[in-house]
């Protein structure tokens, strides 16, 4: 560094997991500080959760994580949502309620996630944005101990976290539920880390298949029902997504067995390919939901904006939609965009896989091998209005249910509402409203309607031919702006591999840029794919304002081993830009770094 930067003070509107106590820099003086910035809708933000535990526990007198939850859709702005969040995820750290967005603008981010690194005498001594910098953070934190031990400015002992009361009931933030033959429900229960069977009043427990810790299952998500000729041949008749297990597990419901069929237990580093892999070789990420199409199972694959399939009888996996940017495009597969699918549902007749596309606030279809979009209109557009498909919005709907008459049913999952899409009149409907965080919608054999909502930890019955007509807001996401000249402008994506890597070329440039933007006509050159994190893009003067989406990723390796591990540092940014004749020519990001 050229220069040392003092931390901006901890402000905001409210915090977590403190006992009710407003923290301050100089309460944490003495404590090596991780600042997470993130927002709960956000899956990379959630893997980052995950990589952070092994170092809180590693360096805990020493280290204090802080998340900062600066939130990006309307519905994480509400503090009881953001309380209900930090249960669910398991944050056992306090957090910081940026509501306002105060401290993402104090700390330059522009990107979730994104990290921050104070050391123990109030200085900035790092920021780096994505996940995947677990190693890079423990190598620096060593650093930081042994330099403030010597001089006497590192303080260990007990930190901040105040864990909330033990919660109680048979669920705890459920995800999805399908039925089982004989009418009985199986549900995901998320935060308890298990799959339960109820009876069909959806109240009764009949068996749980494990247990509330994070073994075998953590977090399960999406349940699928094999046809019973697979389930005959493969040994099991449920596959079930372990979400931050990053595998899928199986379930033969008459013996009560669990067994792993899918994934490494590794989140996904590694390139996009077309070919066939042994399951349980293949990294997975963040696996949400499933469905049996086109003769195999589908994964929602979250962590990485795609859809795999899944052979149960050959157990093999590869890609089946999207190339892992994080966007909107529809066209013939795989060759598609996608952002964090979530929910899944087959029509009736099987022609229609539908799909939950919950960061695009959209809902999707795949047949004949072309994905559309039916309702939707990208990553930063969102709210609760109803009318037609070309205006109608969603807010991060996370659960899709085909209905037999063609029509769909969305959990609408920040609007707090099922909401109904109907291809032959091209409308959406509210069906009901008022509903806590709906993750998933079932239809039962029977033609009933089953809710499960998921933040007030229970299924519900949708009262039949409820039908709401709502002409509710329309929301775009507001971050603060880069404010950028007309004309040509140099985009320099700074990447600084972790100590002990270097960058990777033996496969090749391990350097990977790709440049679009929203509307389209915002950039009039630079758009594409090239191999350097450098390029000149020209701004449209006559487009005002839009969003710039940048993909950069770097390939590195170890240098201090002889087959040292391999690493690719992957960052999605969507940079909010305003044309500005006294703007700069120059937009920097940072992909990875460890200076401030």
């Amino acid at each position: 560094m050229t220069s040392r930067v003092r931390a901006p003070e901890l402000k905001g509107r409210g915090w977590l997991n403190t006992g009710g106590k407003a923290l301050t820099l100089a309460d944490l003086r003495g404590k090596i500080l991780v600042l997470d910035f993130w927002t709960f809708c956000c899956i990379n933000c959630l893997h980052v959760l995950d990589e952070l535990r092994p170092l809180e526990e590693k360096y805990g007198d020493a280290l204090v994580v802080i998340g900062v939850h600066s939130p990006k859709f309307e519905h994480e702005r509400d503090p009881q949502a953001l309380a209900a969040a930090v249960e669910r995820y398991g944050v056992h750290h306090p957090v910081i309620d940026d509501g306002d967005m105060h401290l993402w603008q104090q700390y330059a981010a522009k990107a979730w996630p994104t990290l921050a690194v104070v050391d123990p005498t109030g200085y900035l001594v790092a920021s780096m944005a994505g996940e995947g910098h677990a190693e890079g953070l423990s190598r620096l934190i060593d650093e930081l101990v042994a330099k403030h031990e010597a001089d006497g400015t590192l303080h260990r002992g007990d930190g901040p976290y105040v864990p909330p009361p033990a919660p109680e009931g048979l669920l705890r933030f459920p995800g999805k539920a399908i039925e089982l033959p004989g009418g009985n429900l199986l549900v995901s229960d998320s935060a308890r880390h298990s799959v339960v069977e109820l009876s069909a009043d959806g109240e009764t427990l009949v068996r749980r298949f494990g247990a509330d810790r994070r073994e075998p299952f953590n977090e399960p998500q999406g349940l699928l029902r094999l046809p019973p000729r697979i389930a005959e041949l493969a040994g099991y008749d449920v596959l079930v997504a372990d979400t931050v297990n990053h595998q899928l597990r199986a379930i033969d419901t008459g013996t009560g067995a669990v067994t792993l069929v899918a994934g490494s237990g590794k989140p996904w580093r590694s390139t996009v390919d077309g070919h066939a892999h042994d399951a349980l070789a293949a990294d997975l990420s963040s696996p949400w939901d499933l469905a049996w199409y086109d003769d195999r199972v589908i994964i929602a694959m979250a962590g990485i904006h795609q859809l795999w399939w899944f052979d149960p009888i050959q157990r093999t996996v590869g890609v089946y939609a999207g190339t892992t940017v994080e966007s909107l495009r529809d066209g013939p597969l795989p060759d598609v965009w996608m952002a964090q699918p979530s929910g899944l549902s087959v029509s009736a007749d099987g022609r229609r896989l539908w799909i939950a596309d919950s960061e695009t606030s959209a809902l999707r279809y795949v047949e004949d091998g072309v994905m559309h979009t039916a309702v939707g209109q990208g990553l930063f557009d969102f709210g609760h209005v109803d009318g037609p498909a070309g205006t109608a919005l969603f807010q991060h709907p996370l659960g899709v249910a085909a209905l037999a008459d063609g029509s769909v049913l969305v959990a609408d999952t920040y609007n707090g509402a099922v909401r109904r899409f109907d291809p032959a009149s091209g409308q959406v409907s509210t069906v009901d409203s008022g509903l806590a965080e709906p993750s998933d919608v079932l239809v039962t054999g029977a033609g009933e309607v089953l809710v499960v909502e998921s933040a007030a930890h229970r299924l519900t019955r949708l009262a039949p031919g409820v039908v709401q007509t709502v002409a509710g807001a329309r929301h775009r996401t507001e971050r603060p702006p880069s404010h950028l000249a007309p004309g040509e402008v140099t985009l320099d994506v700074i990447f600084t591999p972790a100590p002990g890597q270097k960058l990777d070329s033996q496969f090749g440039s391990p350097l990977r840029l790709t440049v679009s933007a929203s509307p389209a006509e915002l950039l009039l050159a630079g758009e594409g794919t090239t191999t350097e994190l450098s390029r000149t893009l020209v701004l449209n003067p006559d487009v005002p304002k839009g969003v710039l989406q940048v993909v950069a990723q770097a390939a590195t390796c170890d240098v201090d081993a002889e087959f040292g591990a391999c690493h690719l540092t992957r960052q999605d940014w969507g940079v909010p830009v305003v044309i500005d004749e006294a703007g700069p020519d120059r937009l920097p990001l940072i992909l990875r770094g460890l200076d401030a």
